[in-house]
């Protein structure tokens, strides 16, 4: 059975491998969540340095230029305050514990009612960081839920346990809940995706001196995907996750 669209969150923090990962992922959703009130925040695991076919690039540049974009981004979606970064060299997170701390630390403090996330078990995924970071993601609710995980943060910061309500899995294996989206949420999904202009060549499809073809095929892109994910419940429009309730 598919669902349809949890309790609007009073807090969500979404987590993606790379920058624009989460815009991809669950952007109209947080657009939704936040107009609604919610207090929605992003965590970017890794800095974005491998995101350029150039074998040129100034790759400090591109790191720079990258974290501009997800902040300019958040803003579009209706984030709360900046986005947090992990700084983790792109292509080559790991699931540690000491990542599995960082950012437990984050949903403690945060204290989000529901986290979305990669989904980890989607087969023949290739990239390794989504993996990871779909992992890191699932490890760190469970360790920020439980007091004898980390107790130093509680000591050191004041940070106490905190359990979310709900986790969604987004590019999952095997969707059964959609989050009901419009054209006003898609066009800020849009808009945030088309604030990461280092990626326009290498992941958007378009080019340096599009006349406009470009352009309006990544947005007909985006569009399609969230008909396709609301037909998956009936909807003229969706997100699509794995839902899981009982973190």
């Amino acid at each position: 059975m598919t669902t349809v669209d949890v309790a609007v969150p009073a807090r969500a923090l979404a987590i993606g491998a790379h920058p624009d990962d989460i815009e991809f992922g669950c952007g109209a959703t947080l657009a939704k969540w936040a107009e609604a009130g919610c207090e929605a925040s992003l965590l970017v695991c890794t800095d974005g340095s491998k995101g350029t076919w150039d074998a040129g690039a100034d790759i400090a540049a591109l790191v720079a230029r990258r974290r501009r974009e997800q902040s300019e981004a958040a803003r579009r979606l209706g984030a709360l305050g900046e986005p947090r970064f992990l700084g983790e060299v792109d292509g080559e997170l790991e699931v540690t514990m000491a990542l599995r701390s960082r950012m437990a630390g984050v949903i403690r403090e945060l204290r989000p009612d529901v986290v979305l996330g990669h989904d980890p078990f989607k087969r023949w995924r290739l990239h390794p960081d989504h993996r990871a970071a779909g992992f890191l993601c699932m490890d760190s609710l469970v360790a920020a839920r439980d007091p004898h995980f980390f107790p130093e943060q509680f000591r050191e910061h004041g940070l106490e346990h905190h359990r979310p309500a709900e986790l969604l899995l987004f590019e999952c294996e095997a969707p059964d809940h959609v989050e009901q989206v419009g054209p006003a949420q898609i066009e800020a999904k849009v808009q945030a995706l088309l604030a990461h202009e280092s990626q326009f060549v290498s992941t958007h499809g378009i080019s340096g001196d599009d006349d406009g073809t470009g352009m309006a095929a990544f947005r007909a892109r985006v569009v399609e995907r969230c008909r396709d994910a609301g037909r998956r419940a009936g909807l003229p429009y969706g997100e699509a996750f794995k839902r899981v309730e009982r973190v």
